[in-house]
């Protein structure tokens, strides 16, 4: 039988769903679209969203639930990066917090200098860090992430217990991962997705994993189709 390219069918319980968020605006993000080399700024270093950048989540989090997306999806999976977690605990999380001792917060208030309200966990989905659908790593200090406690202070309800270690043992600071070492990684991540029992998923990330990753897709495509579905935006 002829396995080669051509139109495939699957059956529906083979398949997920899985919904692709680039981080909202972090503060390296300001430069660095200008010049490359403010990446190198220890000032940036896991670097927060902006005030612009939270107005982006607030924009999506009004999407997601005006369109009923909040009610489909079973899972959030976050890089666990400061610009991540506040991006997925503000499009993803709870209503306002209220001072509650048995329901914690996933987020403080004021976590990463972001002046905004604690955000309530309640009726919200599961939110969970994982750590091989983090940023190219390695040399740029945006991309190296805190220590998994310091996470656990500012994000009390987000899961970060599939993370196997404290401090970020991932990132070097004089070397960088290559593409093709990151885009291995993409798709070591979306294999450990079918893993999953869940069927719909959320996933925050950022855009050099998702263009290298998204790239080794869509060569059995018209060109056209591959262009557009690995197309950074």
């Amino acid at each position: 039988m002829d396995c080669g390219a051509g139109p495939s069918l699957f059956p529906l319980h083979r398949c997920k769903t899985i919904h692709l968020v680039r981080h909202a605006q972090g503060i390296h993000n300001v430069e660095g679209d200008k010049n490359y080399k403010a990446y190198m700024n220890p000032d940036y270093f896991d670097a927060h969203l902006t005030p612009l950048g939270w107005q982006q989540v607030d924009n999506l989090r009004k999407h997601v639930r005006a369109s009923g997306l909040i009610n489909t999806i079973d899972l959030v999976i976050t890089s666990p990066m400061l610009r991540t977690l506040q991006t997925a605990v503000g499009v993803f999380g709870g209503e306002g917090y209220t001072d509650k001792t048995d329901v914690l917060p996933l987020m403080v208030a004021n976590a990463g200098n972001s002046c905004r309200a604690a955000i309530s966990s309640l009726n919200s989905q599961p939110i969970v860090a994982v750590e091989l659908c983090r940023e190219h790593l390695g040399v740029h200090p945006c991309d190296r992430r805190r220590s998994v406690s310091e996470y656990q202070f500012l994000f009390p309800a987000v899961d970060f217990s599939l993370l196997d270690s404290d401090e970020d043992t991932w990132w070097k600071a004089n070397v960088r991962e290559t593409k093709e070492e990151l885009a291995a990684r993409g798709q070591k991540f979306l294999n450990w997705l079918w893993t999953r029992k869940e069927k719909e998923i959320a996933i925050v990330t950022h855009s050099g994993f998702l263009f290298h990753t998204l790239n080794g897709f869509g060569s059995d495509c018209h060109p056209l189709v591959k262009k557009e579905i690995s197309k950074q935006r």
